[in-house]
Protein backbone atom coordinates (compact mmCIF):
# COMPACT_ATOMS: atom_id res chain seq x y z
CA UNK A 1 0.00 0.00 0.00
CA UNK A 2 1.31 3.75 -1.05
CA UNK A 3 1.42 6.19 1.58
CA UNK A 4 1.40 10.08 1.52
CA UNK A 5 4.95 10.70 2.91
CA UNK A 6 4.02 14.61 2.42
CA UNK A 7 2.03 16.67 4.39
CA UNK A 8 -1.34 17.02 2.19
CA UNK A 9 -1.52 20.60 2.35
CA UNK A 10 1.91 20.88 1.06
CA UNK A 11 0.09 19.86 -2.13
CA UNK A 12 -2.49 23.20 -2.06
CA UNK A 13 0.62 25.34 -1.00
CA UNK A 14 2.41 24.10 -4.01
CA UNK A 15 -0.16 24.99 -6.33
CA UNK A 16 -1.51 27.82 -4.88
CA UNK A 17 -5.02 26.02 -5.17
CA UNK A 18 -7.65 24.90 -2.43
CA UNK A 19 -7.31 21.91 -4.18
CA UNK A 20 -10.21 20.32 -1.99
CA UNK A 21 -12.46 23.35 -1.50
CA UNK A 22 -11.58 22.98 2.77
CA UNK A 23 -11.84 25.91 4.91
CA UNK A 24 -7.90 25.22 6.60
CA UNK A 25 -6.74 24.91 3.32
CA UNK A 26 -2.83 27.08 3.54
CA UNK A 27 -3.87 28.24 -0.01
CA UNK A 28 -6.74 30.26 1.15
CA UNK A 29 -4.35 32.60 3.63
CA UNK A 30 -1.13 32.46 1.30
CA UNK A 31 -1.35 32.35 -2.22
CA UNK A 32 2.47 31.96 -2.56
CA UNK A 33 4.22 28.74 -2.86
CA UNK A 34 6.51 27.33 0.55
CA UNK A 35 9.45 27.55 1.15
CA UNK A 36 12.09 30.65 1.81
CA UNK A 37 11.96 31.25 -2.33
CA UNK A 38 8.10 31.31 -2.06
CA UNK A 39 6.83 34.91 -2.74
CA UNK A 40 9.28 34.94 -5.75
CA UNK A 41 7.79 35.82 -9.20
CA UNK A 42 7.47 32.86 -11.01
CA UNK A 43 8.59 32.27 -14.30
CA UNK A 44 6.29 30.90 -16.68
CA UNK A 45 6.31 27.29 -17.13
CA UNK A 46 6.93 25.35 -20.02
CA UNK A 47 3.94 23.06 -21.94
CA UNK A 48 5.92 20.00 -20.31
CA UNK A 49 5.77 21.65 -16.74
CA UNK A 50 1.66 23.35 -17.77
CA UNK A 51 1.09 19.09 -18.38
CA UNK A 52 3.09 17.99 -15.08
CA UNK A 53 1.43 20.57 -13.11
CA UNK A 54 -1.48 19.39 -14.10
CA UNK A 55 -1.12 15.45 -13.51
CA UNK A 56 0.36 15.92 -10.13
CA UNK A 57 -2.53 18.20 -9.29
CA UNK A 58 -5.23 15.84 -10.46
CA UNK A 59 -3.18 12.62 -8.93
CA UNK A 60 -2.96 14.80 -5.69
CA UNK A 61 -6.62 15.17 -5.55
CA UNK A 62 -7.90 11.38 -5.16
CA UNK A 63 -4.76 10.95 -1.80
CA UNK A 64 -2.53 8.72 -2.27
CA UNK A 65 -2.83 7.25 -5.76
CA UNK A 66 0.72 6.46 -6.65
CA UNK A 67 2.19 7.18 -10.01
CA UNK A 68 2.23 3.55 -11.15
CA UNK A 69 -1.79 3.62 -10.10
CA UNK A 70 -2.36 6.34 -11.98
CA UNK A 71 -0.31 5.69 -14.53
CA UNK A 72 -2.27 2.04 -15.41
CA UNK A 73 -5.23 4.06 -14.93
CA UNK A 74 -4.51 6.22 -17.76
CA UNK A 75 -3.60 3.30 -20.15
CA UNK A 76 -6.64 1.26 -19.34
CA UNK A 77 -8.68 5.01 -20.07
CA UNK A 78 -6.38 5.15 -23.29
CA UNK A 79 -7.74 1.85 -24.62
CA UNK A 80 -11.84 2.34 -23.77
CA UNK A 81 -13.41 3.72 -26.51
CA UNK A 82 -14.08 7.64 -26.47
CA UNK A 83 -12.28 10.32 -25.28
CA UNK A 84 -9.66 9.61 -23.08
CA UNK A 85 -9.61 11.99 -20.48
CA UNK A 86 -13.50 11.61 -19.82
CA UNK A 87 -12.51 7.88 -19.34
CA UNK A 88 -9.70 8.88 -17.46
CA UNK A 89 -11.99 10.80 -15.21
CA UNK A 90 -14.61 8.49 -15.16
CA UNK A 91 -11.94 5.34 -14.20
CA UNK A 92 -11.20 7.76 -10.99
CA UNK A 93 -14.62 8.43 -9.92
CA UNK A 94 -15.30 4.77 -9.86
CA UNK A 95 -12.65 4.16 -7.06
CA UNK A 96 -14.64 3.01 -4.01
CA UNK A 97 -12.67 5.45 -1.73
CA UNK A 98 -14.05 8.58 -4.15
CA UNK A 99 -17.32 7.17 -3.68
CA UNK A 100 -17.20 6.55 0.03
CA UNK A 101 -16.39 10.70 -0.55
CA UNK A 102 -18.66 11.18 -2.92
CA UNK A 103 -21.32 10.19 -0.83
CA UNK A 104 -20.08 12.57 2.44
CA UNK A 105 -19.49 9.15 4.16
CA UNK A 106 -16.20 11.04 5.35
CA UNK A 107 -14.81 14.52 5.52
CA UNK A 108 -11.84 13.64 3.54
CA UNK A 109 -10.38 11.68 0.32
CA UNK A 110 -7.50 10.65 2.84
CA UNK A 111 -10.21 9.65 5.11
CA UNK A 112 -11.72 7.97 2.86
CA UNK A 113 -8.59 5.67 2.11
CA UNK A 114 -8.54 4.64 5.24
CA UNK A 115 -12.10 3.99 6.39
CA UNK A 116 -12.14 1.77 3.16
CA UNK A 117 -8.88 0.04 4.15
CA UNK A 118 -9.97 -0.48 7.80
CA UNK A 119 -13.10 -2.31 6.64
CA UNK A 120 -15.79 -0.23 7.42
CA UNK A 121 -17.14 -0.37 4.03
CA UNK A 122 -19.82 -2.91 2.31
CA UNK A 123 -20.50 -2.99 -1.39
CA UNK A 124 -23.54 -5.05 -2.48
CA UNK A 125 -23.83 -6.54 1.12
CA UNK A 126 -19.87 -7.92 0.99
CA UNK A 127 -17.65 -6.16 3.03
CA UNK A 128 -14.64 -4.69 0.58
CA UNK A 129 -11.60 -3.13 2.08
CA UNK A 130 -9.63 -2.24 -1.51
CA UNK A 131 -9.75 1.62 -2.00
CA UNK A 132 -9.19 0.99 -5.78
CA UNK A 133 -12.36 -1.39 -6.40
CA UNK A 134 -13.87 -0.25 -9.40
CA UNK A 135 -17.50 0.52 -8.60
CA UNK A 136 -20.41 -0.39 -11.59
CA UNK A 137 -23.80 1.74 -11.87
CA UNK A 138 -26.67 0.63 -9.97
CA UNK A 139 -23.59 -0.85 -6.79
CA UNK A 140 -25.29 -0.20 -3.18
CA UNK A 141 -22.03 0.90 -0.96
CA UNK A 142 -22.92 1.09 3.13
CA UNK A 143 -21.44 1.74 6.37
CA UNK A 144 -21.37 -1.00 8.61
CA UNK A 145 -23.57 -0.94 11.33
CA UNK A 146 -21.13 -0.45 13.72
CA UNK A 147 -19.28 2.25 12.56
CA UNK A 148 -21.68 4.46 11.63
CA UNK A 149 -21.35 6.04 14.99
CA UNK A 150 -17.51 7.25 14.38
CA UNK A 151 -17.33 10.75 14.61
CA UNK A 152 -15.80 11.14 11.47
CA UNK A 153 -19.16 10.01 9.62
CA UNK A 154 -21.14 12.38 11.58
CA UNK A 155 -18.73 15.08 11.20
CA UNK A 156 -18.42 14.17 7.28
CA UNK A 157 -22.34 14.07 7.01
CA UNK A 158 -22.91 17.28 8.46
CA UNK A 159 -20.37 19.36 6.18
CA UNK A 160 -22.45 22.50 4.53
CA UNK A 161 -18.92 22.39 1.97
CA UNK A 162 -19.78 20.53 -0.37
CA UNK A 163 -22.76 18.55 -1.63
CA UNK A 164 -23.22 14.73 -3.08
CA UNK A 165 -23.36 14.88 -6.82
CA UNK A 166 -26.00 13.86 -8.87
CA UNK A 167 -24.51 10.44 -9.76
CA UNK A 168 -23.95 9.33 -6.37
CA UNK A 169 -27.84 8.92 -4.48
CA UNK A 170 -27.02 8.74 -0.36
CA UNK A 171 -29.50 8.48 2.71
CA UNK A 172 -27.40 9.61 5.06
CA UNK A 173 -30.40 7.96 7.51
CA UNK A 174 -29.54 4.83 6.32
CA UNK A 175 -25.55 5.06 5.54
CA UNK A 176 -26.15 3.92 2.13
CA UNK A 177 -25.29 5.32 -1.35
CA UNK A 178 -25.92 4.26 -4.90
CA UNK A 179 -23.66 4.53 -7.33
CA UNK A 180 -25.89 5.23 -10.47
CA UNK A 181 -23.58 6.14 -13.60
CA UNK A 182 -20.28 6.87 -14.35
CA UNK A 183 -19.82 10.63 -14.64
CA UNK A 184 -18.26 13.30 -16.85
CA UNK A 185 -15.67 15.57 -16.08
CA UNK A 186 -18.33 18.36 -16.20
CA UNK A 187 -20.43 16.14 -13.50
CA UNK A 188 -17.65 16.06 -10.98
CA UNK A 189 -17.59 18.85 -8.13
CA UNK A 190 -13.87 19.93 -8.47
CA UNK A 191 -13.09 22.71 -6.52
CA UNK A 192 -10.36 24.01 -8.65
CA UNK A 193 -10.78 23.15 -12.50
CA UNK A 194 -8.93 20.19 -13.76
CA UNK A 195 -7.48 19.73 -17.36
CA UNK A 196 -7.43 16.02 -17.86
CA UNK A 197 -6.85 16.35 -21.70
CA UNK A 198 -3.27 18.08 -20.43
CA UNK A 199 -2.59 14.76 -18.98
CA UNK A 200 -3.42 12.65 -22.06
CA UNK A 201 -0.72 14.96 -23.90
CA UNK A 202 1.86 14.66 -20.76
CA UNK A 203 1.65 10.81 -21.03
CA UNK A 204 1.75 10.93 -24.76
CA UNK A 205 4.78 12.57 -25.43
Amino acid sequence: MSKRHSVKHKLDRRMGENIWGRPKSPANRREYGPGQHGQRRKGKLSDFGVQLRAKQKLKGYYGNISEKQFHKIYVEASRLKGDTSENLIGLLERRLDAVVYRAKFVPTVFAARQFVNHGHVKVNGRRVNITSYRCKPGDVIEVREKSRQLAAVIEATQLAERDVPDYVTADHSKMTATFTRVPTLADVPYPVQMEPNLIVEFYSR
